[in-house]
């Protein structure tokens, strides 16, 4: 197949049996592998009070993977916007910026934690999300010194950090209309990702950040010896998904071999078999065909792998497979 600019966005997930410091540490291991196998960017994300994710303080991990990698780039998948000051926001932005130049990325976000005790906890509500776009407007006029307050942003004022919207629910006009890249899944909702690119480039505006669209396609991909191999690599997400949406909290990832054992209702096993279906997973081969019709279908500027497993060796190899497959 064609070569494809590959990265990955790592969710630090924890797992059964193991620490959060551990899932940190494992995103760093990881930045560093991925960095020699050629991938474009790495990517962290913000989540708050979630048993099964490490990753609360995007860019402080950011930093951290940052200075232990020299030339991937590194970014967030993203910040939660609603959830601070943009002003705050840029000056973190500027500091990565200062102390990495030249690699960092800022992907935005629009959603304001998934529980109400989170939400009250950082002192937000669900109709935060609706300012977004005005929020994003306010943080990328820090970075150019148009703030009407007369406040300046150090060191943000000036640099140059390449702002990524992620597209969920409106997020693809709003990126049109700022003129942005777009960040944009699932890969199991194919129509209504083509739909959203569709919409996205009809309605793009250029701007300083970006001349013209620039598409970022993200989900699953998951590349083993066999089919089954690639298939037991879905099952921890797919059982933690399941979990969450049957019992309201999102787990640690379990072996899949524990997954294989363990009883579930009718619900939860329907949640399960869904969250197993429509990634792209398999061979080489087949995930290479699945692949080019994605690329052939949407016809995106880059690819973000998203995968979560427990077995982090498996996912490491799958990552090593999926890197000769799309280097031509």
């Amino acid at each position: 197949m064609d070569p494809v600019r590959l990265s990955v966005l790592d969710r630090s997930r924890t797992r059964e049996g193991h620490t959060h410091p551990e899932a940190l540490r494992d995103t760093v291991r990881l930045a560093r592998e991925l960095e020699r196998l050629g991938y474009h960017r790495v990517w962290v994300s913000e989540h708050h009070g979630v048993p099964g994710v490490a990753g609360s303080a995007p860019t402080v991990l950011a930093a951290a993977v940052a200075g232990a990698t020299r030339t991937i780039r590194v970014g967030t998948g993203g910040v939660m916007l609603p959830n601070h000051r943009p002003l705050v926001v840029a000056e973190q932005f500027g500091v990565l910026e200062s102390l990495f130049p030249g690699r960092i990325d800022m992907g935005l976000g629009r959603s304001v934690g998934f529980t109400d005790g989170v939400r009250r906890a950082l002192g937000r509500g669900k109709d935060d999300a609706d300012d977004f776009e005005a929020q994003l407007a306010e943080l990328l006029g820090w970075f150019r010194g148009t703030s009407p307050t007369g406040v300046h942003a150090r060191p943000a004022e000036g640099l140059s950090v390449p702002p990524f919207v992620l597209a969920m629910g409106e997020g693809a006009g709003i990126a049109a209309r700022a003129g942005l890249p777009m960040v944009i899944g699932d890969l199991r909702n194919r129509d209504r990702m083509r739909r959203g690119i569709d919409h996205y480039r009809e309605m793009f505006r250029p701007s300083p950040w970006a001349a013209e669209p620039y598409v970022v396609v993200s989900g699953t991909i998951a590349v083993a010896g066999t089919p089954e191999e690639a298939r037991r690599l879905l099952i921890p997400e797919a059982w933690s998904m399941a979990h969450s949406r049957t019992h309201g909290t999102f787990p640690p990832l379990p072996p899949a071999e524990l997954v294989e054992t363990r009883t579930m209702t009718a619900k939860e096993r329907g949640f399960y078999e869904s969250g197993l279906t429509g990634h792209i997973a398999g061979t080489e081969d087949q995930v290479a065909h699945e692949l080019e019709t994605l690329l052939k279908e949407t016809g995106p500027q880059e690819v973000l792998v998203t995968t979560s497993t427990y077995d982090r060796e498996a996912l490491l190899d799958s990552y090593r497979r999926l890197a000769a497959i799309t280097s031509g």
